[in-house]
Formats: C-alpha cells, structure tokens, sequence
C-alpha cells in the first residue's frame, strides 16, 4: 500500500475533479480504483483485531489475581450541629472479582450501611462483604489461605481529618474530606514469567527503585518497533522525510510508555506481537509483488534516479571562471 499510495492518491484526485459533477460515475470509478489497487484501510485491519485483546490484557491484568484490589471510599467529616440534618444514605462500592485460589472467586463489595457522611468523634465501619450479603472475612475463614487476603487499610487523604484502625473502623477527629483505601491483595500479584517479577506490576520507577524487568520490556518495544519499521522500509524509494519518521516514532512511543506505564504482561504481549509483525514483514518482502505494484515500484525508482543523475550533471557542467574551458 505504501507503494502504491502516491500514485492511487493522484487518480483519486484526477476521478473527483473529472466527474466532480457526476456522484455516482465518480463512485463507480473509485469502485474500480480501489479493486486495482486495495483499501488503503486494509493495513490497519490487524491493529483493530489486536485492540480488543489488548484492553481486554489490561483490564485483566489491572485486577484480581493479578494485582492488588483497592477500594477507595471518599468520606466527609461534618461538625456535631451538622450532621444531625443529614438523611443517612447507605454506601455500597463498585463490585471486584477477588480470586482465593485459581478456582475459587467471588465478588465483594465495600458496604457503610449509614453512608459516607460522619460527625466529629463519631465512629463507623466499613464492611467488605459478597454481594449476598455474606462477610468477607467470614467466608475467607472457609479456606486454608485465606489469611493471605485479609485486606489492608490506610487513609490515602485527609489523614488529619479522621484515622482507620485494621478492622476498618474510621474515627473522625475533624471536619473535612478524607478518602479511605482498603486493599485485597491479588493471587497472582506477585507471580512472574521468565524474567518478569510479577505480570500485574506497572511502572519502571516505582517507590524510589528501577523496576529493571519493566525497564527492559520498554526497551525491548521501542527496539522491535523500530526493527518492525526498518523492514517495511526496504525496497522503497528513499524519502527522507518518512526515514525520520520512522526513527523518531518508536523513541517518542517508547517514552510514553515510561509516564504512562502498563501492566508488564501487557508489554509483553507487545514486545512479542512486534517481533511476529517483523518477522512477518521480512517473510513479505522476500515475495515477489504483483505486477501492476512492481510497475509502480519501478517507476518510482527509475524517477528518482533521474533526478540524482540529472542534479549531478548540473553540478557537474558547472565550471568556476578560472577554470579551462569555462565561459567568462
């Protein structure tokens, strides 16, 4: 496509203004200029086809098992004369698939059954519990592990506002907004592949220390990337504006990826999804092109041959005055 694309843009051009007065004579003869030549849109069909599994990888790899679950609940503390006006509402939290074993998962929620809004010294608890009601400690209590996903609880904002104890209990010391996080850890948060540590991990520089496994799949993309782009190159003819281009968009992907990182397993389906886009790309250019494709391609080449041939006669056939033969 990408040889054909200049040529297929000057019909384009040439058949919109030739029967600009004619809709249906100019579709019928974009019809045809298409069956020649292919949808231009036809090479980004395996990008479409990859978009759902890559959302589909990160949401997955985003939750339980693979990484730690939070819930974030956002709570208001009101002065004593306030909040005796304020109709309790209950809280319920979005719902989070919590794996125990490979097997065995439940959906649990975060639940205050007075709501979000408490007076100074006044106490509450928030409870994690199924969506049938059941406690989530109780029914962790029905496996031999389910120690290992007792929840933690910290306030992440407004600690001067209210504290939290281990039983998810909150306590208010004075009005103002407060945001409670209690984390479930994840089954699999700290399983590996290969040299990955753990396939749920997001961001190379995490608490002040390189995640080198991160670090390296990053490099390892811009690197297959760029690969990638280098064969679908050959054979063209040189543009030097598409050569730049072709360095600089895998350095500025790269450095995306490092302010807004993803899930390591998700990296890596992309490293691997590169290496088989390249590994593809030199199997094609070893085919022969279709005929009317390779006439394009020729064209193209013999052009630009003769424009270098013919800017270095010019420089060639001129001579400086002092030279023999030159005209003064």
């Amino acid at each position: 496509m990408k040889i054909a694309q200049p040529v297929m843009q000057k019909r384009q051009a040439e058949i919109k203004s030739k029967f600009s007065g004619d809709p249906k004579k100019q579709q019928e003869e974009l019809g045809k200029l298409m069956n020649e030549f292919g949808s231009p849109l036809a090479g980004c069909l395996p990008l479409i086809v990859q978009m759902p599994v890559l959302f589909a990888l990160f949401a997955t790899l985003r939750g339980s098992p693979f990484a730690d679950v939070p819930y974030n609940i956002n709570l208001k503390v009101l002065p004593q004369d306030q909040i005796a006006a304020i109709d309790p509402k209950p809280y319920k939290s979005p719902r989070h698939s919590i794996f125990i074993t490979e097997k065995s998962h439940f959906p649990v929620i975060a639940t205050i059954p007075n709501g979000t809004k408490l007076g100074t010294e006044e106490s509450i608890k928030i409870n994690l519990e199924t969506t049938n009601g059941n406690s989530y400690s109780e029914v962790l209590s029905k496996y031999d592990n389910g120690s290992k996903f007792l929840p933690t609880w910290k306030v992440s904002k407004g600690s001067e506002n209210l504290k939290v104890s281990q039983d998810g209990i909150v306590t208010a010391i004075k009005p103002g907004d407060a945001t409670i996080e209690a984390k479930i850890p994840g089954l699999a948060a700290k399983s590996g592949f290969l040299f990955i540590k753990a396939l749920g991990q997001v961001g190379f520089y995490v608490d002040g220390a390189i995640n080198w496994d991160i670090a390296a799949l990053v490099g390892a993309f811009g690197l297959t990337l760029l690969l990638s782009q280098v064969l679908s190159s050959q054979g063209m003819p040189a543009n030097p504006q598409q050569s730049t281009a072709n360095k600089i968009t895998p350095v500025m992907i790269t450095g995306m990826f490092l302010f807004f990182p993803l899930p390591a397993g998700v990296l890596l389906y992309m490293v691997v999804a590169n290496i088989f886009q390249a590994f593809q790309t030199f199997l094609l250019n070893k085919e022969a092109l279709p005929e009317n494709l390779q006439k394009i391609l020729d064209q193209q080449l013999l052009a630009k041959n003769e424009v270098i041939t013919t800017s270095t006669s010019t420089i060639t056939d001129k001579r400086l005055p002092f030279e023999p033969n030159s005209k003064k």
